[in-house]
């Protein structure tokens, strides 16, 4: 087998995390995997992988030797839509990730936009409420809302957002509004458990940071859930300003005590492959980072 099916088998088995689950993404026999493995170690003269009956891990030097296997096989790609004269009329899969709201709200229409101009090009988005790791999971893209980790990863910032506390008109016609941190414990509270099943708000009054712990009344399993309940006048919920930005815009929802909100948070648009990444990528990067800069919700 040539060298480079052996580095895309390779490849295959890290981000599926195993011999079996690489033979099922790339349509061939687990023993074809086995052997392919086995060759490259043979030829590498090294261990790439730690394997036991139930384990398979990457060991130090197939770490390294991954990256650069990504790094020329990508490269072989580009090389392929370059000479195709593909730069205007791009190909292959497009992999990214967002947080579930952020990705439904503002990833998604750019998602689209970016399909209708590159018919042959096709997307696979994971919208989810946790960091996914881009070399083991395959994406190309992510949008990350917070600080960022010190990582080989490029990151682009395109906004911030702040975390608001809010409510209904209808509740707070009933129960009053708070007027001060104090105030929020006799209030009745939603939480999300996709972000914090038991509320540990952080606020900045009088020139230092606060915590107050409260104890929810409603804890749903999706911020959407919560905030239809803080919508229907249940209760009051701290959440980031892009969720309920157009709520805030339409007057079904109040922002409160903004006067003590904590520092905000960076959004960045982020991929690991640099200036090395398939015009593809590359396109989508500019679509998404002049979108996201222009959107008035990340100001």
């Amino acid at each position: 087998m040539d060298k480079l099916n052996l580095m895309k088998i390779f490849v295959a088995v890290v981000d599926s995390r195993g011999l079996a689950g690489a033979a099922r993404k790339l349509n061939i026999s687990p023993p074809a995997v086995t052997r392919a493995v086995n060759q490259l170690e043979s030829e590498l003269g090294t261990r790439l992988l730690a394997r036991t009956t139930r384990v398979v891990r990457v060991t130090d030097a197939g770490a390294l030797y991954v990256e650069d296997c990504r790094r020329i096989l990508a490269e072989l790609d580009e090389a392929d839509e370059s000479i195709r004269g593909t730069h205007t009329a791009l190909l292959g899969r497009l992999t990214l990730t967002a947080p579930i709201l952020f990705g439904a709200l503002h990833v998604t229409p750019i998602v689209t936009e970016y399909l209708g101009r590159f018919p042959d090009v096709t997307a696979s988005c994971l919208f989810l409420d946790r960091v996914v790791n881009l070399m083991e999971e395959g994406v190309d893209v992510a949008v990350r809302i917070g600080a960022l980790p010190d990582s080989s990863v490029q990151a682009i910032p395109v906004g911030k957002v702040r975390r608001v506390i809010c409510a209904s008109p209808a509740y707070l016609k009933r129960h009053g509004t708070p007027q001060s941190l104090a105030d929020l414990t006799q209030h009745c509270v939603v939480s999300s458990s996709s972000v914090n099943p038991l509320p540990d708000w952080q606020f900045f009054e009088s020139g230092r940071v606060r915590h107050l712990k409260l104890a929810a009344r409603l804890t749903t399993t999706t911020n959407d859930a919560a905030l239809a309940a803080v919508v229907g006048g249940f209760g009051l919920a701290r959440v980031l300003s892009y969720q309920v930005a157009d709520l805030v815009s339409r007057g079904k929802l109040k922002l409160l005590l903004t006067d003590v909100e904590p520092a905000a948070l960076p959004v960045h648009v982020v991929h690991r492959q640099g200036n090395k990444a398939p015009q593809r990528v590359r396109a989508f990067l500019d679509l998404a980072i002049d979108r996201l800069r222009a959107n008035p919700a990340l100001h």
